[in-house]
């Protein structure tokens, strides 16, 4: 009996130092990729010369999108934009541009973010000239009528031009609020 206990001892101690090398192998390995493609970042669809137009309570046009490109990813539900302009319209006043070299919408479009050169314009009316805002990045919530950035701004109409950093623009309030670095100028007009 000692000599099969003998004879066995070495063949138990060699599976138990197996399934120890085993089961550390697993442990100290990362965990595998899924490969179900949940862990890409793949578009499911692109769509060139995008164009959507968002409609308000009264059936006039609230706002419009427009892409030269657009391209959604589902694994976070983004959309990225080529080229974007978007257009706000008010009654009694002209409408905001805000066009830029790239675009991203959030996942319901309830956050637009514009980047690269960006401009904003407002046409004249009633007797207000031309606003013209240019920066490299531009945060714009539609449903809050709100624009913001924390990068360099300039902003210039007729008889005016102001630099800063910072800005808030408040389209329902009609109230531009600029963060810091505030520089500017101003021409009498009566001159």
């Amino acid at each position: 009996m000692r000599d099969r206990l003998t004879l066995w001892f070495p063949a138990g101690l060699l599976v138990l130092l197996a399934m120890l090398s085993f089961w550390l192998d697993r442990t100290v390995q990362p965990p595998q990729p899924k490969n179900d493609g949940s862990s890409r970042h793949d578009p499911d669809y692109t769509v060139d010369n995008f164009s959507a137009t968002r409609m308000g309570m009264d059936g006039l046009p609230h706002h419009t999108l427009t892409a030269a490109r657009m391209v959604h990813y589902p694994d976070d539900d983004s959309t990225h934009l080529d080229k974007p302009h978007f257009t706000r319209f008010e009654s009694g006043r002209a409408p905001m541009h805000v066009q830029s070299t790239k675009g991203l919408l959030s996942k319901e479009g309830e956050h637009a973010h514009f980047t690269g050169n960006v401009v904003v314009t407002r046409e004249a009316f009633d007797g207000n000239s031309t606003l013209t805002l240019t920066t490299s990045y531009l945060h714009v919530i539609p449903d809050k009528d709100l624009a913001l950035t924390d990068k360099p701004v300039n902003i210039r109409n007729a008889h005016t031009n102001v630099d800063a950093v910072g800005l808030e623009l408040n389209n329902k309030t009609h109230v531009m609020k600029l963060f810091s670095h505030v520089k500017g100028r101003y021409e009498n007009p009566n001159r």
